[in-house]
């Protein structure tokens, strides 16, 4: 890992000494692939995890069923259930999607949590059984249990409202305006996470549609700004064509903070691996372009700037044609287990420095 700054500042109070704790506490906050990735290896280090999940998903199977049923969005939900579930025969039937039928497109594990949903008549209460079924480290936790739709102002005043269609937008240059309708209340549980967490990290994933749905959530930003953790980034590997072409690693961090409300980041880790020529034709066609960094920029950052080697070797592959939205994710993905041992080594380096 090459750290790409030298002294950094606390975010207020006094320097916090180091946890005494056998296992180490993470809160991950994002949803769907960023997560999954993360939680997937992160387990291997602790069983004292928390996945919490964005609420905005209103594509695929999940925006069908939060149309027909009118039930929150299980979709991202299910993702952190599997990535945190040993039994593997468990998480591919939670993972099985529909190929025919009226049920084409539908993973089962959406209709199970919907199911759970309509007979507790509580999704929290859902999801807290899921979690049984696929007994997981950890716990998964709405970060609202509010049924919100994102919405977006650009700067001539247009307004757009669902993560779906926002995701698919073309912003230019423009840092779009973005809320939560109705105004949502933050999941108790889910603050509480953040509060009492000894890292908290925010997951790669799609800037505007599944991190800043969690993150502008009322409450979230002043817990990130309070909470005693190691607060760290994990910026995406590639940009997203027409919403973050031009970004560099500094700008999304810029935006996160700027979703937060707060300057709450203790460091930002970026790859610095460049794709090979075969990923990058892979991607060119999609119009995506490897996340580039700026070491002044970065150094002048107050949080540790950390670079490392962290791209998967293989291109993922879509193996499930009944996803109707699989083609639009990306195919370039983290090493997994090299992103999770960098987060814990940089969180051990800062916490013996006391640079946090």
């Amino acid at each position: 890992m090459v750290r790409q700054s030298d002294q950094k500042t606390t975010k207020g109070g006094p320097v916090k000494e180091p946890f005494a704790r056998t296992e180490i506490k993470i809160a991950v906050i994002g949803g769907g692939t960023g997560s999954f990735t993360l939680l997937s290896a992160l387990k291997d280090h602790t069983s004292q995890l928390a996945a919490l999940v964005n609420m905005a998903d209103d594509g695929g199977s999940t925006g069908v069923l939060r149309d027909e049923l009118g039930a929150l969005p299980p979709g991202d939900i299910r993702q952190c259930l599997v990535a945190l579930s040993d039994s593997e025969r468990v998480r591919d039937l939670f993972n099985y999607r529909f190929e025919e039928g009226s049920l084409k497109g539908h993973a089962f594990g959406n209709l199970f949590l919907t199911a759970l949903e309509k007979m507790t008549g509580d999704f929290g209460s859902g999801v807290e059984v899921a979690s049984e079924v696929l007994n997981i480290k950890g716990v998964v936790e709405p970060i609202t249990l509010t049924s919100v739709k994102l919405a977006m102002r650009d700067s001539q005043g247009r307004e757009t409202r669902g993560e779906f269609q926002i995701s698919d937008m073309e912003f230019g240059d423009e840092r779009p305006e973005l809320w939560l309708e109705p105004e949502p209340t933050p999941n108790p549980r889910a603050i509480r996470a953040i509060e009492t967490a000894d890292i908290v990290v925010i997951a790669p994933g799609q800037l505007y549609s599944s991190i800043a749905p969690a993150l502008i959530v009322p409450g979230v930003g002043e817990a990130l700004g309070r909470t005693k953790a190691f607060c760290l980034y994990v910026c995406n590997l590639v940009t997203k064509p027409g919403q973050t072409d031009s970004y560099q690693v500094n700008d999304f961090a810029d935006e996160i903070e700027r979703f937060a409300g707060q300057k709450f980041l203790d460091a930002v880790l970026f790859n610095t691996e460049r794709p090979s020529d075969e990923l990058l034709e892979k991607y060119a066609k999609f119009g995506e372009k490897s996340v580039g960094y700026d070491e002044v920029s970065l150094h002048d950052k107050p949080y540790i700037a950390a670079g490392a080697k962290l791209l998967s070797g293989s291109i993922w592959k879509n193996t499930n044609t009944a996803d109707p939205i699989a083609a639009a994710r990306t195919l370039i993905r983290h090493d997994s287990d090299a992103v999770a041992n960098a987060i814990i080594k940089l969180y051990e380096y800062a916490r013996d420095a006391k640079q946090y």
